[in-house]
Formats: C-alpha cells, structure tokens, sequence
C-alpha cells in the first residue's frame, strides 16, 4: 500500500451560506473590501481572501447542485449561521473595529484569548459569527 500523502498546509476556499445573497455579497465587498472573483446570479458570489477564497452561496440554490454539465459539482450546503475567522494584527483589529462601527456594524464580543490574543467578533447580514484574531490565537511562532 502506498505511504498516505502529507498532510494539507492551507485552506483554498471555504464557504459561508446567505439566503439575501446580495445583500451579504455587498457588505462583503463594501464593508470588508474584499474583491469579487466570480458570480452568478442568486447562486454565489467568490471573493478573495489573500491566498483563499471565500465562496458565498444562496443555500437553496446550492442544494439543487449545478446546471453545468462540463462542471459536475455536486449539491451541498448547509443551514444556519456559520462562522469565520479572519488573521489581523493588533493594529489591524483596532482599524477594523473603527471601520465596522463607522459602517454600523455592532462588535458583539471584545476580548484577550487566555494566551494574550485579542479578538473581535460581529456578524455579517446574514448572520454569520466572523471574527479577526491574532494568529497568535492559535500560533507560538507567528
């Protein structure tokens, strides 16, 4: 039997679920600034994330799988609020609470981590937990 390969070093794309997708996909865009990549109407909304990406889909339509036969990405999906956590420095956190409260966007949770990490939750329109945190959180050597 061949040896199993190593483990994955990184996330390519993760998803979060929003039944208002334009709504969410605009307070992605214009809250977080993150650039869109790739969309198709009441479907998903793609968005880079620096070396990942963050698909953003309406449940419903996702559940139904795809309509393109040369692409056979078969249904999936969730319910409910999911949740993300995005890496910021210290620095960056504080910037990001200013930016969310000017956008009208509550921080519903402010705190140090046991091991010193700060961070900030608050949710997206759907109703989505995201978070920034110090990659220390996790991380000795960062």
């Amino acid at each position: 039997m061949p040896l199993p390969p190593a483990p994955p070093e990184a996330l390519l794309e993760t998803a979060l679920y929003a039944e208002d997708l334009e709504t969410t996909a605009r307070f992605y865009a214009d809250v977080l600034g993150l650039p869109e990549i790739a969309r198709v109407e009441d479907r998903h909304v793609f968005f880079r994330v620096g070396n990942m990406v963050l698909l953003l889909f309406q449940p419903l339509a996702t559940a139904a799988g795809g309509s393109n036969p040369e692409l056979p990405v078969p249904p999936h999906g969730c319910r409910g609020e999911g949740h993300l956590c995005f890496s910021a420095s210290a620095a960056e956190i504080h910037a990001w609470q200013e930016r969310l409260e000017a956008a009208g966007v509550p921080v519903e949770a402010d705190f140090h981590w046991p091991n010193g990490a700060r961070s900030i939750y608050f949710r997206d329109p759907a109703g989505n937990s995201l978070e920034f945190a110090e990659p220390r959180l996790w991380f000795d050597e960062v």
